[in-house]
């Protein structure tokens, strides 16, 4: 209910509008005493005193004590469905103008739950467009808003700012906000099943590049479990794709590609064509595990075509990545180069992980090319971008090729300390630096 002076100057408009003195607005149940008092604002009238005002002018409780026009959250969540909607089918551009608006009107008017809804939409639309700066700052504000609010409530948007930091190579720190959030859940009563899921499968990608699979495979474990409670198709969907990614990591090709499936027939039932492409994309990658090159370029190209269309910037790259391996183990080095030439730009503007994925890429053509000199620029390269991101895994390969390509051309003192730096980065299975793994559900104070 807004400020007595606020519900006083309403009261006195309508009336005004309406042409109705005092006296007629306020019989039978009041006096017109009663009503000047109430228009001066020097008293707060009580839920019956407006209820009756407001059948007397026309309106609504709601919009006389608030302001607000009656059915405005319900027409504003309606309005949110249908933004996210646009969102599914890959219009970020289209998405972000409906939120923009929703946002405005949900401001105005004082709706808290939607602004924190619109801000989260905001944020997956900036995410989409590779605008990583505009989404964590609506990520964090839609957080601000919902502080208050049970933990549950604000897992969508501590997801997101983790996303963020993934898709700018800060893993260690993504890997930090979705733990705490797991270990918030599961020891304080909230063990909500769809904000768990949604966490442990955002927790997947960060763990297994950093090297830490058996970590990612009990967050996979512990999702599988969780996945029979939960309600939302689309969420059950994005799940599997991320247990998709541990069954790639320990080798399980046939079960990854059925977890793609599961994924990609909900996805096709409910239009989403981004997650859609998501999906050919990893697809792509398990044919390209099982040396299926030609079919994994078809669907590696099926998902870059996707995404590019939509402007998924940051996506986009990291389909060209994978999309040039495949190339250059087809032989086809120009394709590939072209492909990752713009890529190595990326650095500064999105993070250091696409970036350096296309210069170790580059690094393993010139060699194939006999061109070591070059070979090792592009090596040396790709370690202080990878570096920044904490990808254990990824860092640990590259020592390696360096050090290979450096004892082949006869440094071996250089080898030696290409070795010993990859030897730093591997980490040991099932750890990262933070400290013990996250709690599963059902274990308090474990």
């Amino acid at each position: 209910m807004d400020a007595p002076a606020v519900i006083g100057r309403r009261v006195q408009r309508l009336r005004a509008q309406l042409g109705l003195t005092q006296r007629q607005l306020a019989e039978p149940a009041y006096t017109p005493a009663y009503v000047s008092t109430l228009e001066s604002g020097k008293v707060r009238p009580s839920e019956a005193a407006l209820r009756h005002l407001a059948g007397r002018l026309g309106t609504t409780y709601e919009e006389l004590a608030t302001g607000r026009p009656a059915h405005l959250a319900t027409e504003l969540r309606l309005a949110l469905t249908d933004a996210q909607r646009v969102l599914a089918t890959g219009e970020a551009d289209e998405a972000a103008l409906a939120y923009r608006g929703l946002l405005t009107r949900a401001e105005l008017h004082g709706l808290d739950q939607e602004r924190a809804e619109a801000l989260l939409g905001l944020g997956e639309c900036a995410l989409e467009l590779g605008e990583l700066a505009d989404a964590a700052r609506h990520f964090e504000a839609s957080e601000q808003i919902l502080a208050a609010e049970p933990l549950p409530r604000r897992a969508r948007a501590i997801r997101g700012r983790a996303v963020v930091h993934i898709l700018a190579g800060e893993l260690r720190y993504a890997c930090y906000l979705l733990e705490s959030a797991i270990d918030e859940l599961t020891t304080s009563g909230l063990a909500d099943p769809e904000a768990l899921v949604l966490l442990y499968a955002a927790v997947i990608s960060p763990y297994l590049d950093m090297g830490a699979q058996a970590r990612a495979a009990r967050a996979a474990e512990l999702a599988l479990a969780l996945a029979p409670r939960v309600a939302d198709p689309a969420l059950v969907a994005g799940m599997h794709r991320q247990v998709a990614r541990t069954f790639l990591a320990e080798g399980r090709l046939a079960d990854a590609d059925a977890s793609l499936a599961k994924a990609q027939s909900v996805y096709r039932q409910l239009s989403l064509r981004t997650d859609l492409a998501h999906c050919h994309w990893m697809r792509g990658y398990v044919h390209a595990q099982e040396g299926q090159l030609p079919a994994a370029e078809r669907e590696l190209r099926t998902a870059r075509d996707m995404l590019a269309a939509k402007r998924a910037a940051l996506f986009t790259a990291q389909v060209e990545v994978e999309l040039a391996d495949v190339l250059r183990r087809l032989g086809r080095h120009a394709e590939a180069m072209a492909l990752l030439t713009p890529l190595t730009e990326l650095g500064d503007q999105h993070g250091a992980v696409h970036a350096g994925g296309a210069h170790r890429l580059l690094g393993l053509i010139h060699e194939e090319q006999g061109e070591s000199d070059a070979a090792e620029r592009h090596y040396v390269t790709a370690l202080g971008l990878l570096e920044r991101s904490g990808a254990s895994g990824d860092l640990a390969d590259l020592c390696r090729l360096l050090g290979d390509l450096l004892r082949r051309a006869g440094r071996m003192e250089a080898a030696m300390d290409a070795y010993r730096t990859g030897l730093g980065h591997r980490a040991a299975p099932g750890t990262t630096t933070l400290g013990p793994a996250p709690m599963p559900p059902g274990v308090p104070g474990a």
